[in-house]
């Protein structure tokens, strides 16, 4: 009792703390003038308040809401300077209603709505139940649960957005089957999400990436840049191998202990998620949970190459590169979920009425991301006018030239940093791709592992941040507590970027991509085994689980 008073009572302080911190600060950015184009405060240390304050209260309190909308108004503070006018302008006509009128955002959240309306019908036709029952007579053990959803991932890479709520749905069944904790289960999305897509060529973050490198074939530098993604290809090898070595450590290890052995999926629950428990439908297929995510894939995919123009005469792989994601994946998803509708109906699995039901009941699912990423692109708003990018760009400019072989792990950690502030991998290349391509003039022959370093920064900061819209949608799809998301996934990122920091100092030093990634995975196996020798590590009794797994369903 007294712990938990003692517990409330350290995060009330910690929120007043900050607070106080913000009206100490006041008088020093109080003078921004009215009307100037830009705030008295801008490209100083102040534009990181924002993203930090969030990320920190989010922390503290286990809650993300309220520590994105104080993250939120405290960047309206820092821009306006306590003018109420501007302020309120600033955070809810250029924050709020900019953000979602933006079409790239609102295609996302259209995507996603449609995308909760093809999940509900897929549940309700009793496919994902029929799955579970059918990847039951497959796959036998825990570690066989993890290694599918792990599979899973790596073939949908598309597009991050579309792999977090796939993965999601269908792995859920399988993994609950064997008491693998939702926590776990976020990390393997988000880890097979982002670093899976970073490194295809054929994927919305491929044409993204292209379109950041002006003047060169973006293509080909992408591709080239595949071997020296060091935080990419180490997320990957450490899924498996945590997996293979049956053991987790940190706070992922008591989400799994409790899984394992109390058959908590959750330890702390999301209430925005609780839906009550729908009655199996005994007439689902495993082909009806199948053929709506073909479709799905095959329709994004379609529509991907729609937008880029490859039915107006441009090739496919320019097409891929110059295509527009969020509408490619809206369109992709409208005509998923009516092809679903039209399947559904004819086999007479799901009548149209219930269709029709999935309707708000999908939207129902998606309410809380879409308020996450709501507040989450508002606060980019607030921290884009507040020069956060500029900021970080004078930074990078001031480094000595004598430490240029170091400039592939400063710039990696630099892209980690604004990343996790500005909790988007994309704004991060688009800030720091062009500063990476002047830094290496005098060196062309760092131009590429320069280039990937910030790819792979971008996609670390997009890990460890909880404002992140993929940690967001990751959480979505595995039915996870965003807080405990972040919070189990973060020591498992930080390893990785530890490990991936050297990688880049070895790559600067030799130019060679391989001799640096042989070395991080040794590294990273040693790390493991260090860290499941630890008291605090959970190895799991494989047979001991699958019986209590037993015991708990029966």
């Amino acid at each position: 009792m007294f712990s938990g008073i003692r517990a409330h009572g350290m995060r009330i302080a910690g929120i007043a703390a900050l607070a106080s911190i913000l009206a100490i600060c006041a008088p020093v950015f109080a003078f921004a003038a009215e009307g100037e184009e830009q705030p008295a405060l801008y490209a100083t240390a102040f534009a990181a308040v924002p993203p930090l304050l969030a990320i920190v209260l989010s922390l503290i309190t286990k809650e993300v809401y309220s520590s994105l909308f104080l993250g939120v108004l405290a960047g309206g503070v820092l821009y306006s300077g306590f003018d109420f006018s501007t302020f309120m302008n600033h955070v809810m006509i250029d924050g709020i209603v900019g953000s979602l009128s933006d079409p790239a955002n609102s295609g996302i959240l259209v995507f996603l709505v449609i995308l909760g309306m093809l999940v509900a019908m897929m549940n309700r036709s009793g496919g994902s139940a029929a799955f579970g029952r059918w990847a039951s007579t497959k796959v036998k053990t825990r570690r066989g649960s993890q290694f599918s959803a792990i599979l899973l991932g790596i073939l949908i890479f598309v597009d991050d957005y579309f792999n977090c709520l796939t993965v999601g749905s269908v792995m859920k069944p399988l993994t609950d089957q064997y008491d693998v904790s939702r926590a776990k289960l976020a990390y393997i999305i988000d880890a097979t999400a982002a670093p899976v897509c970073i490194l295809a060529p054929i994927s919305s973050w491929a044409a993204a990436v292209s379109g950041f490198v002006e003047g060169e074939n973006g293509l080909e530098i992408f591709i080239r840049a595949i071997p020296y993604n060091y935080y990419a290809l180490l997320t990957i090898v450490m899924m498996f191998m945590i997996v293979a070595m049956n053991f987790d450590y940190s706070k992922m290890a008591v989400y799994e202990r409790n899984a394992v052995e109390d058959g908590d999926l959750f330890t702390i629950r999301d209430n925005s998620n609780n839906t009550e428990e729908e009655e199996v439908n005994e007439k689902g297929r495993v082909l009806d949970l199948v053929f709506p995510v073909v479709v799905l894939i095959i329709s994004c995919i379609i529509g991907m190459i729609y937008t880029g123009g490859f039915f107006s005469g441009t090739s496919f792989v320019d097409a891929f590169a110059g295509c527009d994601a969020a509408t490619s994946l809206t369109l992709g998803c409208s005509a998923a979920l009516v092809i679903s509708i039209i399947y559904y109906t004819a086999r007479r699995v799901v009548s149209f009425r219930d269709c029709m039901d999935c309707v708000p009941e999908g939207f129902k699912q998606m309410a809380a991301p879409i308020l996450v990423l709501t507040l989450a692109w508002t606060l980019k708003v607030m921290t884009d006018s507040l020069g956060l990018a500029d900021f970080v760009a004078n930074l990078v400019d001031q480094m000595p030239d004598n430490l240029i072989v170091l400039i592939p792990a400063a710039l990696f950690l630099i892209a980690c940093a604004l990343g996790i502030a500005s909790g988007t991998s994309w704004g991060t290349f688009g800030i720091l791709i062009p500063i990476a391509l002047a830094i290496t003039e005098s060196r062309p022959d760092l131009m590429i592992v320069v280039i990937s370093a910030c790819m792979a920064g971008g996609v670390c900061g997009d890990h460890c941040s909880p404002i992140s819209d993929t940690t967001i949608m990751a959480s979505a799809g595995a039915g996870a507590n965003h807080i405990s998301h972040v919070e189990t996934q973060f020591p498992y990122a930080l390893t990785v970027l530890g490990i991936s920091t050297v990688c880049y100092v070895i790559a600067g030093i030799l130019e060679s991509p391989w001799i640096a990634l042989i070395v991080g995975i040794v590294v990273l196996y040693g790390t493991l085994r260090f860290f499941k020798s630890r008291p605090g590590s959970y190895v799991v009794d494989e047979q001991k689980a699958i019986e209590l797994a037993k015991k708990y369903r029966a």
